[in-house]
């Protein structure tokens, strides 16, 4: 015969064995009552696949409720019904919430960026974690990892879009979706909604960095030399002009790195773009800078050493305030000289394009291709770094002001 309300909240202990007390409701539900008075309901069931008895703890009265004791009760029976055992249903219940607080999306992702770092190169390290907190972690940071959807993640690229920074979209897209992969694989979470996001996104338009042309250069030449700027500044503006690298190869630029006998620059794998190690041949003129700024920084491991931190390079924006205090701003930036450099080797017909295009550390698919390029094209390069310092000086000498790159700055 069920149990009622009031019996439940009225009944106490009456054994004399110290044994638990049972009284029954029905389908398997009854409470237990042991010796200090303490009433818990439980469940007796046979296991769907054993067969074998086993129980079900539902909580203690008066916390649970028999109305509620008896929900619980009748739950379990449509789980059995199914061939599923409540037990094991509720383990996984309980695991699954643990996952869900010990790990929220920023939880799993700094794991995985600290898995990950030590194959990326420090900037790259760097500005994938700032990514991350900057445009994820404030909008979807604290959810737990598996219970995002892919609209969650949409809504938080849509905002990165909504301020034209498309390409950057694209990035935290693709992190996004190697931090759940990461997570499936360490059962942290059971599925990627970023997968589902293909096509979602804005595509960017492919733009080219602003360069000036070839017969642009005189004026904008005469333009740098007028400007007054530090002298570091000006040594490493020059620099950049002069060896066709990429902007943070230079500001990066260590003197360990210069072979001066043998008149090479050898940029390590880890601090060039395709982790090739990339050999730029020193032309005279930037032999003449680099005597120039050794007294000043030759005692620290940086070339170009930030002024208050010598620990770190110059920062990445000089060489671009210095293009638009000059008037060139939306006309040239520091990624534009290695495009005058390209026009200029190669408008010149005097050089194999195959050693311009491996001077300006465009590494081809092939890799066997690759070496090869590396040391065919040596001696030719270094008469090509020469050459192209000696245009320079020409086009500077025919300007008003007539300062050599070599020279004194």
């Amino acid at each position: 015969m069920p149990i009622t309300d009031t019996f439940v909240k009225t009944v106490k202990y009456s054994r004399t064995d110290e044994k638990p007390q049972r009284e029954y409701d029905t389908d398997g539900l009854y409470l237990e009552i042991t010796p200090k008075g303490v009433k818990k309901w439980l469940m007796k069931y046979r296991r769907p696949v054993t067969g074998k008895e086993n129980r079900l703890s539902f909580g203690t009265y008066p916390d649970v409720s028999l109305k509620d004791a008896r929900k619980k009760r009748d739950d379990a029976r449509k789980l059995i019904a199914q061939g599923i055992d409540p037990s094991d249903h509720h383990k996984e219940k309980q695991r699954q919430a643990k996952i869900a607080i010990d790990n929220d999306f920023e939880m799993v992702a700094r794991e995985w960026w600290a898995f990950s770092r030590n194959k990326w190169t420090p900037k790259h390290a760097q500005q994938t974690i700032a990514s991350l907190e900057n445009d994820i972690f404030p909008f979807m940071g604290k959810k737990a990892i598996n219970a995002i959807k892919p609209l969650d993640v949409l809504d938080v690229l849509r905002k990165i879009e909504s301020r034209g920074a498309y390409e950057i979209a694209k990035r935290v897209k693709q992190r996004c979706e190697a931090v759940f992969r990461y997570a499936i694989v360490n059962e942290k979470a059971t599925y990627n909604p970023v997968t589902d996001l293909q096509g979602a996104l804005t595509a960017a338009n492919p733009t080219n960095y602003a360069a000036i042309t070839p017969k642009e250069l005189p004026d904008f030449l005469a333009a740098i030399v007028a400007y007054p700027c530090e002298f570091q500044t000006r040594i490493a503006f020059n620099l950049l002009m002069l060896t066709g690298v990429r902007t943070g190869e230079v500001i990066g630029a260590r003197w360990c790195e210069f072979d001066i006998a043998a008149k090479e620059w050898r940029i390590p794998a880890e601090r060039m773009k395709r982790r090739q190690e990339h050999i730029v041949p020193l032309s005279r003129q930037v032999l003449a800078l680099l005597d120039e700024i050794r007294p000043l920084t030759s005692h620290f491991e940086l070339m170009f050493p930030h002024r208050s931190e010598p620990l770190r390079p110059m920062s990445n924006m000089t060489m671009l305030r210095m293009i638009e205090r000059v008037g060139y701003k939306g006309l040239m930036t520091g990624h534009g000289f290695r495009s005058l450099f390209s026009s200029i080797l190669n408008e010149s017909n005097l050089f194999n394009p195959d050693a311009i295009e491996r001077q300006l550390a465009h590494v081809p698919a092939s890799k066997v291709r690759g070496a090869y390029l590396r040391t065919q094209f040596m001696p030719e390069r270094h008469k090509m770094m020469q050459w192209y310092a000696d245009h320079l000086d020409l086009i500077q000498s025919k300007n008003v002001i007539n300062v050599k790159f070599g020279g004194a700055a």
